[in-house]
């Protein structure tokens, strides 16, 4: 564990941390502590508005329009990777090594939130 920042969601690696900002419901980006630059790096959200319904919704569209979607299988079986690495890790008290590879995501062109059928929560109005 290389830095520490807050008591959120933190991704330790060999090489540097990752830490969720925000909340699950109001997320706020990511920073990124990277061991040879020696500091901690801030992406913001690409859009703070985006209600999590949205994942479902991004992909009906996507079947619908024959568009791919932003995350692949490969994404999933990345980050199932991970989490098996992880488990396996903490009950033999050793690092596993995760070998699958992450693609690059693809966002495309922004949509911004879909109309929404109820509220939308909104950090910036809280």
């Amino acid at each position: 564990m290389q830095q520490y920042r807050s008591p959120a969601i933190e991704l330790y690696g060999a090489t540097g941390v990752l830490q969720l900002l925000g909340d699950d419901w109001a997320p706020d980006g990511f920073e990124q502590w990277s061991n040879e630059r020696g500091s901690w790096e801030v992406f913001g959200e690409r859009d703070p508005n985006w209600p999590w319904t949205d994942g479902l919704r991004h992909l009906v569209e996507s079947v619908e329009n024959g568009t791919p979607t932003v995350t692949r299988p490969e994404h999933a079986f990345h980050a199932l990777e991970v989490m098996l690495a992880a488990k396996r890790s903490a009950a033999e008290g050793r690092v596993i090594e995760v070998t699958s590879p992450f693609p690059d995501l693809d966002y495309g062109t922004p949509t911004g939130p879909a109309e929404a059928a109820g509220p939308v929560h909104d950090p910036r109005t809280s």
